[in-house]
């Protein structure tokens, strides 16, 4: 029993490490593990180097419905359901594996654990419904270096999965499955993709290299 116990243990740390390193809030660790909090804290500023942020976590179905949110959250989700039907895997071993694969489809690296790209991540986005084409758009919709879906966010979505308070519908264009609102009147859904909102990646980054790029190309002809 003894040895069970140590075994266990250190299972537990090492998912609570790779939860660390994906960016999870305590309170994800504290759900996922058995670790007391004093411990998870303690482990967080080791990883880390640093206190754990502070505050409510990030609960809310609406924020999946903005369009960067929502392109990326269909295509965690799509993951997330094809580890679920073809792998072993579930629970928070699901949730890691799927969203490593996200990040790499993603083309984001994490600031620790880098996402390395695997045989099950090729096979993931060849059998996805969204296709290639999809993987390129949502690998557009991206910041530089933080994921638009944070992996707290990614555990909120599969427990309201699993609440039945969102589901997957699919393009009546495109053909790709998108997270939608359970009971959502669907019948003519168009995603994103196919038809993006007129401020579609109009965000304050993108602007501010926008900007950056024009007084750079005057300088030059100024010169």
């Amino acid at each position: 029993m003894r040895n069970k116990s140590v075994v266990n243990e250190a299972r537990e740390i090492q998912i609570a490490v790779e939860l660390i390193n994906l960016g999870a809030r305590l309170q994800l660790l504290q759900e996922e593990t058995h670790l007391s909090r004093e411990r998870l804290l303690k482990l967080y500023k080791e990883v880390k180097g640093e206190s754990p942020s502070k505050g409510m976590l990030p609960y809310s179905t609406d924020w999946f419905m903005s369009w960067s949110a929502n392109i990326h959250s269909s295509l965690f989700m799509g993951i997330h359901q094809f580890m679920l039907k073809h792998t072993g895997l579930s629970g928070v071993e699901a949730l890691i594996k799927s969203y490593r694969l996200y990040l790499e489809q993603a083309e984001v690296r994490p600031r620790h654990g880098v996402a390395k790209p695997s045989g099950a991540g090729v096979a993931a986005s060849h059998l996805l419904p969204q296709s290639a084409d999809f993987v390129g758009n949502v690998s557009e919709v991206r910041s530089e270096d933080e994921p638009v879906l944070s992996i707290t966010r990614a555990w909120f979505l599969i427990r309201f999965f699993d609440a039945e308070m969102m589901q997957l519908t699919t393009c009546h264009e495109c053909g790709g499955q998108f997270v939608v609102h359970t009971h959502e009147l669907c019948d003519t859904y168009t995603c994103g993709i196919c038809k993006p909102p007129s401020r579609a990646g109009k965000t304050k980054k993108s602007r501010q290299v926008e900007n950056a790029a024009t007084v750079s190309g005057c300088s030059a002809v100024s010169n």
